[in-house]
């Protein structure tokens, strides 16, 4: 399930401009794996205040912590975006990876849970693939604090919650979410995966699109936090029609976190 209402601005739509977003994001963000406890606990905190503080899904909560987790954290590599001057979490991601194709919970995608009469496609389930080969991309949250543009209105100053931004720091928070992405598209790599699953709102499913990353509808319509599909993307396939825009993000993210990857439980 992926989630935290992604925003879309026009520096993914003008090609004049999208060169210079793409290095300021770059040059003002962090990306990381969470191969820490603490770095794992900040994205546990950050998918609580968005998943269930801010967006009142029923999920798994640890009341004394203010952690949302759930099994498949362990058998997962965490991605964070970090705002370098403020030190703020931007957002996380994580990617599933089964080791086996055993019905533990660690041999499986969060996505078999919906079972296999609601993942129709003939031949594109997790089902029929090698395990080994198969991986899911989940819990994508990204902070209020990077969804909107900030101004300093009194409302907005009386909200402790709410940290301030200027306006030419915001002009890279329509980027947050397709770097998430990135990240995890980056670890697939990494990791000689090959099949992506997602269960995304259709919102970010354009985002990808209009970025080159063309998913393939794999279910009927699943009803979890609102209506949702699963849908694919073969990742040869999607690093072949990546937009050329995208690349040097790309490489950047991919080279940052090449090194983390072998302190991960992959190693």
């Amino acid at each position: 399930m992926l989630a935290g209402k992604t925003t879309q601005g026009s520096e993914l739509d003008d090609t004049s401009n999208h060169k210079g977003m793409i290095d300021k994001f770059i040059d003002e963000y962090h990306f990381f794996i969470a191969n820490t406890d603490d770095q794992k606990r900040r994205a546990f905190q950050l998918r609580h205040d968005v998943f269930l503080k801010e967006f009142n899904y029923e999920m798994h909560e640890d009341e004394a912590h203010l952690y949302e987790s759930d099994e498949y954290d362990n058998y997962s590599v965490h991605c964070l975006i970090e705002h370098k001057r403020s030190g703020i979490l931007a957002g996380c991601v994580r990617l599933v990876m089964p080791f086996s194709g055993n019905t533990h919970p660690a041999d499986q995608l969060p996505v078999q849970n919906q079972g296999e009469q609601l993942l129709n496609h003939a031949t594109l389930t997790p089902f029929k693939l090698p395990p080994l080969e198969t991986c899911e991309v989940s819990r994508l949250a990204i902070s209020k604090n990077f969804r909107t543009r900030k101004s300093s209105t009194p409302e907005e100053a009386a909200d402790k919650e709410v940290v301030l931004f200027s306006q030419d720091e915001a002009k890279t928070f329509s980027l947050v979410a397709l770097g998430l992405f990135l990240c995890t598209y980056s670890i697939v790599g990494l990791t000689n995966r090959r099949h992506v699953f997602a269960m995304m709102e259709p919102r970010l499913l354009r985002l990808l699109a209009i970025s080159g990353f063309k998913f393939t509808k794999v279910s009927e319509p699943i009803v979890y936090h609102g209506t949702r599909h699963a849908y694919y993307i073969d990742y040869h396939v999607a690093k072949q029609e990546m937009s050329e825009r995208l690349v040097p993000l790309y490489k950047h993210i991919a080279e940052t976190l090449r090194p983390q990857i072998a302190h991960t439980f992959i190693s």
